[in-house]
């Protein structure tokens, strides 16, 4: 009788960890803002590769007017998600996401999925 109360109460404690760990968890997680269109039309000054969880040129600089393109490759997805949310492509393997920046001032991104995929798009006045 002894051990039928102790593993129902194991059973309990265990279902009650779990629905609190994945409340915590549900709580953590960054909700993504809406994409953005990418400017497919506009000519790069620079291009960024996001690939094997890192973005090639991880902090560029531009002039107010030119636009930055994302190339994204290899096996995972990625994307790029400024922390204003002023820009914000879809996840992708493959495939380009372009944007005009015609504000001076830094701009911070990351993906969404790989906290370690940081960079900065720093745009000077014309």
């Amino acid at each position: 009788m002894e051990t039928d109360t102790r593993r129902i109460l194991m059973h309990a404690l265990g279902a009650v960890l779990t629905v609190g760990l994945l409340g915590s968890l549900a709580a953590c997680a960054a909700t993504k803002p809406e994409v953005t269109p990418s400017a497919d039309d506009a000519a790069p000054a620079v291009t960024v590769r996001a690939y094997d969880n890192a973005y090639d040129m991880a902090e560029v600089e531009v002039i107010e007017g030119e636009a930055v393109r994302w190339v994204f490759e290899g096996q995972n997805e990625h994307d790029v998600v400024a922390q204003d949310a002023s820009f914000v492509s879809d996840l992708m393997r493959q495939g380009t996401f372009t944007h005009v920046f015609n504000q001076a001032g830094s701009y911070e991104y990351d993906c969404s999925i790989h906290a370690e995929m940081k960079g900065v798009v720093n745009v000077t006045a014309d």
